[in-house]
C-alpha cells in the first residue's frame, strides 16, 4: 500500500528531481522520510506500554494484525513536547515494521536533489547514547533514521513555494 498523506493535510506533490519523502512535522521540526519505506500512514492506534525500554520506544501496538513497536519520533529527537500524536507512519524495514508516532503528516514531495543535499540529517542532533541505543534496538531503523532528513525553515519555504507553483 503507497502512503497517503492524512486527509485534510493533503498537498501535491512537488516537481522537485530527487526521490520522494513524506514530510512529517513533530514539534516545530518537519522531517523529510524517504517514501520507499513508508507503509502508510494512519490515526494513532492503542498501543501497550514496554517496560525497560528506551524512553523514545512507546510500546506495541497491533497493526494489520501484527505487533508493532511505536516510537515517538519527538522523544527521539530530543523534541518530547505535549503536542498530541496526531498520526502513526507505518514503515517497513526490511521484514520487519515500525510505526513512527508523528504529530501532523504534511505530505509527499520530491526533494532536489542539490536541496536534499544541504539537509542536516534526521539524527544529527541527537547523542551518542540515542543512537547506540536505537542501534543496539534496531539497526535497519537506524540505517533508515540516517537516511532521513531534518527541513530547516529555508528548504520548508522552498518546499511551500514549490507546491503552490505546482
Amino acid at each position: 500500500m503507497r502512503a497517503r498523506p492524512s486527509q485534510g493535510n493533503a498537498e501535491p506533490v512537488s516537481a522537485g528531481h530527487g526521490p520522494p519523502v513524506l514530510l512529517c512535522q513533530v514539534g516545530l521540526l518537519v522531517c523529510a522520510l524517504p517514501l520507499e519505506s513508508v507503509s502508510e500512514t494512519l490515526r494513532p492506534m492503542r498501543f501497550e506500554p514496554l517496560a525497560d525500554t528506551a524512553p523514545f520506544v512507546l510500546g506495541v501496538s497491533i497493526i494489520r494484525g501484527r505487533p508493532v513497536p511505536v516510537v515517538d519520533l519527538a522523544r527521539l529527537l530530543g523534541n518530547a513536547t505535549d503536542e498530541v500524536r496526531t498520526r502513526f507512519v507505518s514503515l517497513k524495514i526490511g521484514e520487519r515494521s515500525v510505526a513512527l508516532a508523528v504529530g501532523r503528516v504534511i505530505g509527499v514531495r520530491s526533494l532536489d536533489a542539490s536541496l536534499a543535499c544541504q539537509m542536516p540529517p534526521l539524527l544529527g542532533g541527537a547523542s551518542a547514547e540515542v543512537i547506540a541505543t536505537i542501534g543496539s534496538l534496531d539497526a535497519g531503523l537506524l540505517l533508515f533514521l540516517e537516511t532521513s532528513k531534518m527541513l530547516p525553515d529555508f528548504a520548508w519555504a522552498s518546499l511551500k513555494s514549490g507546491s503552490a507553483e505546482a
